[in-house]
């Protein structure tokens, strides 16, 4: 018979709670259930189910209503963004809340589905430990997270405005964008303007060229050769204003962003001298850096991306204890599937897409540079391909980040782009080497003379 083992011990999210209550949440409204002990029947359960309005009046009169009862635990299913005004007024009342993912709180097969049964079973599964909560931030993170998401979404519907005018350029016959990088360039809208303008000389408008692009006045010349017209003019300045007024509001976005980093104690640095404060640790010889600059030091990140990962995990790590569960939190790593003897990995699954898409740029960028993290992503892409090499990248950034965090006094250092080859063991690559010419047939003398040496001695 096999040993039996001990396993760890449960989490604290698997109690048996006394007096719970569940919420089926739903747009308008959600079906509250309580369960608590019969005081006339020791030893049995009394459930209560019933509907409250999804309004803060009548929410906080419901968390009044249970903190009076004395509940325990309230747990929240996940539905959409209905849950937050339950979360946040009965979070401030005073209660222990939880949110779980729906997929985890499917009623049982078989059995009817509606809004109170829903109710009570989620209420069931809560007072027997059975639920995973999800990760809700702390206030101030949840607050700086709003902005930063949304200062994401305008980046991406400026880029979608750049596009519609690349488009516009293409209709007139306009090919600035073949001979230059991009359209967000001096030149690029100092030429656009000038279109507006109604300049149509393609001589004239190449002599805007600013810098590098002086160099390529003559393809320029050629590329703007078109059938530029009045209503051309007409959609590029409505684009042009769009995508000016996007600039601002995100630069609006970046400083009140900064604003609210700067509010946050664990964000702040320590001095020399052991001064803490928004502006401290900005010096070289500061024992602790500002949590800002402590990210900023990774390859391929940078403020703006430094500002969103705060946003998305926050800043205390003893949430997550380990890198692991941090990396299985975001989804970086495949799920493990044992049955008998068959032990194989699932999908990884979706994870927090912000995250995951502030983790890909960085990833992308540091690919390209010429350190460990560049180095580290080459050879993994000859093995694996480019795209597992990134979700590699990925992972070991979010690991960093992890330990970073943890260790306000920590700094990054980066290994350098030849680890891999100071960590070679010379003699033992020569031996493999030997073996792999003898098994292709090469005799001991042909190794000999491209050695130089004797192959036993090596």
């Amino acid at each position: 018979m096999e040993e039996p083992q001990e396993v760890p011990a449960d989490e604290e999210h698997e109690r048996v709670w006394e007096r719970v209550a569940a919420v089926d949440i739903a747009k308008a409204s959600g079906v509250v259930c309580t369960r608590v002990p019969d005081e006339d029947r020791p030893g049995r359960r009394k459930t209560h189910v019933w509907t409250v309005q999804a309004m803060s009046k009548a929410v906080i009169e419901l968390g009044d209503y249970l903190r009076a009862r004395q509940i325990q635990v309230v747990t929240l299913e996940s539905t959409s963004d209905y849950w937050r005004i339950w979360y946040v007024i009965l979070e401030a009342a005073g209660l222990r809340v939880q949110l779980v993912n729906a997929r985890a709180v499917k009623n049982a097969p078989g059995r009817a589905k509606t809004d109170k049964k829903d109710a009570v079973w989620l209420a069931k599964l809560t007072e027997k430990g059975l639920l995973q909560p999800s990760f809700v931030p702390p206030y101030e993170i949840r607050r700086l997270r709003e902005l930063t998401r949304l200062r994401t979404d305008l980046v991406h519907d400026k880029s979608r405005y750049w596009a519609r005018l690349e488009k516009l350029l293409e209709r007139a016959q306009i090919k600035i964008s073949a001979v230059l990088s991009t359209l967000d360039t001096d030149t690029a809208r100092a030429m656009i303007e000038a279109l507006i303008a109604g300049q149509r000389d393609p001589k004239a408008l190449a002599d805007l060229a600013i810098g590098k692009a002086r160099a390529k006045r003559a393809e320029l010349a050629a590329a703007l050769d078109g059938r530029w017209e009045d209503h051309h003019s007409v959609q590029a300045r409505i684009l042009l204003d769009n995508i000016g007024a996007l600039n601002r509001q995100i630069d609006q976005l970046t400083a009140q962003v900064s604003e609210l980093i700067s509010q946050i104690p664990a964000a702040w640095g320590v001095d020399a001298d052991g001064t803490t404060g928004p502006h401290a640790g900005t010096s070289p010889d500061s024992p602790v850096l500002p949590a800002i600059a402590q990210l900023d030091a990774i390859t391929g990140c940078g403020i703006i991306a430094a500002q969103a990962i705060i946003a998305e995990i926050g800043l205390d790590m003893t949430v997550f204890g380990t890198p692991g569960r941090l990396v299985s939190w975001a989804k970086r790593c495949p799920q493990t599937r044992q049955s008998g003897k068959k032990t194989s990995s699932g999908k990884a699954g979706k994870g927090n897409p912000w995250l995951n898409g502030i983790l890909g740029e960085i990833a992308a960028s540091a690919s390209r540079t010429d350190t460990f993290l560049g180095e580290r992503y080459r050879r993994l892409a000859r093995r694996r391909g480019k795209r597992k090499a990134l979700t590699a990248i990925a992972r070991s950034i979010l690991v960093i980040i992890f330990c970073l965090l943890s260790d306000r006094s920590a700094r990054y250092h980066d290994l350098g782009p030849d680890f891999y080859d100071t960590q070679i063991n010379r003699d033992r690559k020569i031996r493999n080497h030997i073996r792999q010419l003898r098994a292709l047939g090469i005799s001991n003398d042909d190794i000999t003379t491209l050695l130089g040496k004797d192959p036993a001695a090596a």
